[in-house]
Protein backbone atom coordinates (compact mmCIF):
# COMPACT_ATOMS: atom_id res chain seq x y z
CA UNK A 1 0.00 0.00 0.00
CA UNK A 2 1.42 3.48 -1.19
CA UNK A 3 2.36 5.66 2.00
CA UNK A 4 0.82 9.24 1.90
CA UNK A 5 3.51 11.87 3.16
CA UNK A 6 3.29 11.54 6.95
CA UNK A 7 4.14 8.33 8.06
CA UNK A 8 0.58 7.53 8.55
CA UNK A 9 -1.82 4.84 6.94
CA UNK A 10 -5.29 5.35 5.03
CA UNK A 11 -7.69 4.71 7.39
CA UNK A 12 -9.24 1.67 5.71
CA UNK A 13 -12.77 1.09 7.91
CA UNK A 14 -14.00 4.68 6.84
CA UNK A 15 -17.58 4.65 7.65
CA UNK A 16 -18.21 6.58 3.84
CA UNK A 17 -15.77 3.98 2.20
CA UNK A 18 -12.71 4.78 0.16
CA UNK A 19 -14.18 5.84 -2.54
CA UNK A 20 -16.69 8.48 -1.55
CA UNK A 21 -13.91 9.84 0.84
CA UNK A 22 -12.15 10.55 -2.36
CA UNK A 23 -14.42 11.80 -4.31
CA UNK A 24 -15.61 14.37 -1.39
CA UNK A 25 -12.00 15.27 -1.27
CA UNK A 26 -11.48 15.96 -5.11
CA UNK A 27 -15.07 17.18 -5.02
CA UNK A 28 -13.90 19.81 -2.19
CA UNK A 29 -10.74 21.15 -4.19
CA UNK A 30 -12.59 21.14 -7.63
CA UNK A 31 -15.14 23.48 -6.14
CA UNK A 32 -12.89 25.70 -4.27
CA UNK A 33 -12.28 29.51 -5.37
CA UNK A 34 -9.13 29.79 -3.26
CA UNK A 35 -6.21 27.84 -1.22
CA UNK A 36 -4.34 28.90 1.43
CA UNK A 37 -0.62 28.14 0.47
CA UNK A 38 2.14 27.43 3.03
CA UNK A 39 5.87 27.38 1.35
CA UNK A 40 9.09 27.75 3.81
CA UNK A 41 11.25 31.12 3.89
CA UNK A 42 15.06 30.65 3.50
CA UNK A 43 15.49 31.00 7.30
CA UNK A 44 12.87 27.94 7.65
CA UNK A 45 10.29 29.69 8.72
CA UNK A 46 6.42 29.51 6.97
CA UNK A 47 4.54 31.97 4.91
CA UNK A 48 1.06 31.27 3.88
CA UNK A 49 -0.74 32.66 0.97
CA UNK A 50 -3.84 33.12 -0.40
CA UNK A 51 -3.84 31.71 -3.72
CA UNK A 52 -6.82 30.27 -6.50
CA UNK A 53 -6.21 26.89 -7.58
CA UNK A 54 -7.28 24.75 -10.14
CA UNK A 55 -7.22 20.61 -10.26
CA UNK A 56 -5.84 18.99 -13.15
CA UNK A 57 -7.81 15.83 -13.98
CA UNK A 58 -4.56 13.95 -12.30
CA UNK A 59 -5.07 15.28 -9.20
CA UNK A 60 -2.38 17.87 -9.26
CA UNK A 61 -2.94 21.52 -7.95
CA UNK A 62 -2.14 24.10 -10.37
CA UNK A 63 -1.43 27.85 -9.68
CA UNK A 64 -0.87 30.82 -11.54
CA UNK A 65 1.32 33.24 -9.73
CA UNK A 66 3.38 36.19 -9.77
CA UNK A 67 7.40 36.27 -9.21
CA UNK A 68 6.78 39.24 -7.70
CA UNK A 69 5.16 37.70 -4.64
CA UNK A 70 7.06 35.90 -1.83
CA UNK A 71 5.44 32.59 -1.95
CA UNK A 72 6.68 32.07 -5.45
CA UNK A 73 9.78 33.31 -4.60
CA UNK A 74 10.24 30.63 -1.64
CA UNK A 75 9.33 27.78 -3.81
CA UNK A 76 11.65 28.34 -6.75
CA UNK A 77 14.04 27.75 -3.71
CA UNK A 78 12.26 25.00 -2.07
CA UNK A 79 9.59 23.11 -3.93
CA UNK A 80 7.77 21.27 -0.88
CA UNK A 81 4.70 22.91 -0.03
CA UNK A 82 1.14 22.22 1.56
CA UNK A 83 -2.07 24.38 0.68
CA UNK A 84 -5.49 23.74 2.63
CA UNK A 85 -8.85 23.85 0.72
CA UNK A 86 -11.94 24.71 3.08
CA UNK A 87 -16.04 24.59 1.96
CA UNK A 88 -18.62 25.98 3.90
CA UNK A 89 -18.74 25.44 7.40
CA UNK A 90 -22.48 23.61 8.34
CA UNK A 91 -22.80 25.64 11.45
CA UNK A 92 -21.39 28.87 13.38
CA UNK A 93 -18.60 27.07 14.31
CA UNK A 94 -15.89 27.36 11.56
CA UNK A 95 -14.56 23.98 12.36
CA UNK A 96 -18.07 22.08 10.93
CA UNK A 97 -16.33 23.02 7.47
CA UNK A 98 -14.92 20.63 5.50
CA UNK A 99 -11.60 20.82 4.86
CA UNK A 100 -8.40 18.73 3.61
CA UNK A 101 -4.68 19.50 3.41
CA UNK A 102 -2.50 18.48 0.84
CA UNK A 103 1.20 18.34 1.04
CA UNK A 104 3.37 18.30 -2.21
CA UNK A 105 6.11 19.44 -4.40
CA UNK A 106 5.60 22.25 -6.61
CA UNK A 107 7.31 22.72 -10.38
CA UNK A 108 7.20 25.63 -13.04
CA UNK A 109 5.06 24.42 -16.19
CA UNK A 110 4.95 25.67 -19.57
CA UNK A 111 2.00 23.01 -20.19
CA UNK A 112 -0.41 25.13 -22.50
CA UNK A 113 -3.38 22.45 -21.78
CA UNK A 114 -2.53 22.71 -17.96
CA UNK A 115 -3.00 26.88 -18.30
CA UNK A 116 -6.11 26.47 -20.52
CA UNK A 117 -7.44 23.83 -17.25
CA UNK A 118 -6.40 26.86 -14.76
CA UNK A 119 -7.82 29.81 -16.92
CA UNK A 120 -11.31 28.16 -17.11
CA UNK A 121 -11.80 27.95 -13.58
CA UNK A 122 -10.88 31.72 -13.17
CA UNK A 123 -11.35 33.23 -16.56
CA UNK A 124 -11.39 36.44 -14.73
CA UNK A 125 -7.64 36.04 -14.29
CA UNK A 126 -7.30 36.59 -18.57
CA UNK A 127 -5.90 40.15 -18.19
CA UNK A 128 -2.65 39.44 -16.39
CA UNK A 129 -2.63 35.88 -16.96
CA UNK A 130 -0.06 36.86 -19.84
CA UNK A 131 2.56 38.97 -18.03
CA UNK A 132 6.27 37.95 -18.36
CA UNK A 133 6.07 37.60 -14.41
CA UNK A 134 3.19 34.98 -13.92
CA UNK A 135 4.01 31.42 -14.65
CA UNK A 136 1.80 28.10 -14.32
CA UNK A 137 2.89 25.91 -11.21
CA UNK A 138 1.81 22.35 -10.81
CA UNK A 139 1.84 21.18 -6.94
CA UNK A 140 2.17 16.68 -7.19
CA UNK A 141 -0.05 15.84 -4.13
CA UNK A 142 2.42 13.84 -2.04
CA UNK A 143 -0.42 12.67 1.17
CA UNK A 144 -3.84 14.62 2.40
CA UNK A 145 -5.53 14.99 5.49
CA UNK A 146 -9.45 15.92 4.92
CA UNK A 147 -11.12 16.87 8.05
CA UNK A 148 -15.25 16.51 7.99
CA UNK A 149 -15.96 17.40 11.68
CA UNK A 150 -14.59 16.30 14.96
CA UNK A 151 -13.06 13.17 15.36
CA UNK A 152 -13.10 12.78 11.33
CA UNK A 153 -10.15 12.94 9.99
CA UNK A 154 -9.31 10.85 6.85
CA UNK A 155 -5.77 10.20 5.10
CA UNK A 156 -5.89 9.78 1.57
CA UNK A 157 -3.03 8.66 -0.98
CA UNK A 158 -1.82 10.80 -3.60
CA UNK A 159 -3.98 8.40 -6.51
CA UNK A 160 -7.07 9.01 -4.51
CA UNK A 161 -6.74 12.79 -5.59
CA UNK A 162 -7.05 11.79 -9.30
CA UNK A 163 -10.04 12.00 -11.28
CA UNK A 164 -9.27 8.76 -12.70
CA UNK A 165 -9.22 6.94 -9.64
CA UNK A 166 -11.66 4.65 -8.19
CA UNK A 167 -11.04 4.35 -4.77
Amino acid sequence: MEKPEGGERPEEGAPEGRAALAERARRLMREAASAVLATAGADGHPHAALVTPAVAPDGAILLLISTLSEHTRQLAKDPRCAILFQGPAAEENPQTAPRISVTGTAERTEDEALRATWLARHPYAEPYAGFADFSLWRIEPRGALMVLGFGRAHRLRPGELSAASTG
